[in-house]
């Protein structure tokens, strides 16, 4: 939960944002809870589909150098445990990109078989977070 603290026209305001689906956010403002309506709709929130593992390429002499990359994402809680059922639609975590809240959203019905993140982890797109079988 995102929570901001405004001033206007001389009156103080704590507005905490709870929830964002589509174009609409839950939001609390000092105390009272309000269901706003954005201009412009969120980006979907689309979870990495679980790709078999890259067979392991000839090892030459020269030992592989990593290349840096930028964190995608943190990840700031997960809702879900190994073995949990989930339908589609059912959030299973939540992530921090670009200074924005996101939650990861089950694509299909079925139980976690894997869950390959923890809550403070930096992610990269197209990371397989939540495996589901």
């Amino acid at each position: 939960m995102k929570k901001f603290k405004f001033t206007i026209s001389g009156k103080p305001y704590e507005v905490e944002v709870q929830n964002i689906e589509g174009n609409i956010a839950t939001v609390n403002v000092n105390g009272t809870e309000y269901q706003v309506e954005m201009e412009e709709q969120a980006a979907p929130v689309i979870a990495p589909v679980a790709r078999p593992a890259a067979k392991p390429a000839a090892t030459s002499s020269a030992p592989a150098t990593p290349k840096p990359a930028a964190a995608a994402g943190t990840i700031m809680q997960i809702f879900v445990k190994q073995g949990d059922a989930v339908k589609k639609g059912d959030k299973l975590l939540m992530y921090e990109a670009m200074k924005m809240e996101n939650n990861l959203l089950a694509e299909a019905d079925g139980t976690i078989t894997a869950i390959n993140c923890r809550q403070g982890d930096n992610v990269l797109q197209g990371d397989t977070l939540i495996v589901i079988g």
